[in-house]
C-alpha cells in the first residue's frame, strides 16, 4: 500500500465497528502511522482506544481520504459533518451499504471525489472481497488507493457500472451468511446420519473452509473439481444426484441471489 500520501494528509474513519475496526487493524499493521488516523465514532471501544489514533478529535485540515464506513441508517447524522470538509483532493470512500454515489454526491456537492465500495463480512479475517465503483470525479490514481485501502482486508474487484452493485450485494455481500447457513444444515445432516453434534460441525466447518480454498488456488475451475471427486455410482455421486436435481439447489441459489439482488434495489431506491 502507498501510504504516504495518506501518512502525510491524514486518513478520517468515519464508524469503527466490525468493518472499520478490521481496515483500521490492516493498515496500521501495513504501517500507516496511528497518527495520521482521525476516527468519529460515539462508541469508540477499548481496542480502539489503545491504537494511538485520533479519535473524535475533529478533522484534519486536507485529509486525502475520508472513509465511511457507519450504518446507512446513521448516514442522516454523518453527511453533514462531512460536508464542512474540504473537498480537493480527498477521496470520500463508502463501505455503508445501500447509499448510492448520488446520495453522496448531492449531500457532499457534484465536484466531490466518490467511490463506493461493498465489502464482505470475512474482511474481519482479511479474508474479505471488495467491490469498487467511482463517480465521473475519481481519477485512476483515485481508484488505486481505494484499492491499495480496501486490500487490508482482503481481494478488491472493480465494476464497470454502480448498478452492479445490487448484484454484487446478492453473490459476495450476502454470499456469507447463505454459506454459513449450508455449515449449519450440512453439520445437522451428519447428526441425522448418527455423528456426534460437535464433530459434525467441525467436520462441515472444515470441509467447506477446505473446499474453498482449493477452489480459490487451484487452476481448474469448480466445475472441474466436482468431476475430480466424483467417482461414476459413488457416494459423491449419490449426493449430487439431490443437489442437481431440477428442483435442487441451482434454482435454489438463483431465487436466493435474485431476493437478496432486489432488496437490495429497494433499499437503495427507499
Amino acid at each position: 500500500m502507498n501510504l504516504e500520501a495518506v501518512a502525510q494528509r491524514g486518513l478520517v474513519l468515519l464508524g469503527c465497528g466490525k468493518m472499520g475496526s478490521a481496515m483500521l487493524a490492516g493498515w496500521l499493521d501495513g504501517g500507516l502511522p496511528a497518527a495520521s488516523v482521525w476516527v468519529q465514532d460515539p462508541f469508540p471501544s477499548d481496542w480502539l482506544k489503545a491504537t494511538g489514533v485520533h479519535i473524535n478529535d475533529g478533522f484534519p485540515e486536507n485529509p486525502a481520504v475520508v472513509l465511511i464506513a457507519v450504518k446507512p441508517q446513521m448516514m442522516g447524522e454523518a453527511l453533514p459533518a462531512l460536508a464542512a470538509l474540504p473537498k480537493e483532493g480527498t477521496v470520500f470512500l463508502s463501505v455503508a451499504a445501500g447509499v448510492s454515489i448520488a446520495a453522496y454526491e448531492a449531500a457532499l456537492g457534484a465536484g466531490t471525489c466518490v467511490v463506493r465500495a461493498m465489502p464482505n463480512t470475512p474482511a474481519a479475517v482479511g479474508k474479505g472481497v471488495t467491490a469498487i465503483v467511482g463517480n465521473a470525479k475519481a481519477t485512476p490514481a483515485d481508484m488505486d488507493l481505494a484499492e491499495a485501502l480496501l486490500q487490508a482486508v482482503g481481494q478488491v474487484v472493480r465494476l464497470s457500472d454502480e448498478n452492479q452493485m445490487d448484484a454484487v450485494t446478492g453473490v459476495s455481500g450476502s454470499g456469507p451468511a447463505y454459506v454459513f447457513y449450508m455449515i449449519d444444515t450440512l453439520a445437522a445432516a451428519g447428526v441425522a446420519q448418527g455423528l456426534p453434534a460437535e464433530l459434525a460441525m467441525q467436520l462441515a466447518k472444515a470441509t467447506v473452509a477446505g473446499a474453498g480454498a482449493l477452489a480459490e488456488t487451484a487452476d481448474e475451475t469448480p466445475e472441474q473439481l466436482r468431476i475430480n471427486v466424483t467417482s461414476p455410482n459413488g457416494t459423491t455421486q449419490a449426493g449430487l444426484e439431490v443437489l442437481m436435481a431440477d428442483k435442487g439447489l441451482a434454482p435454489l441459489m438463483s431465487a436466493t441471489v435474485k431476493a437478496a439482488t432486489d432488496r437490495s434495489k429497494e433499499l437503495g431506491n427507499g
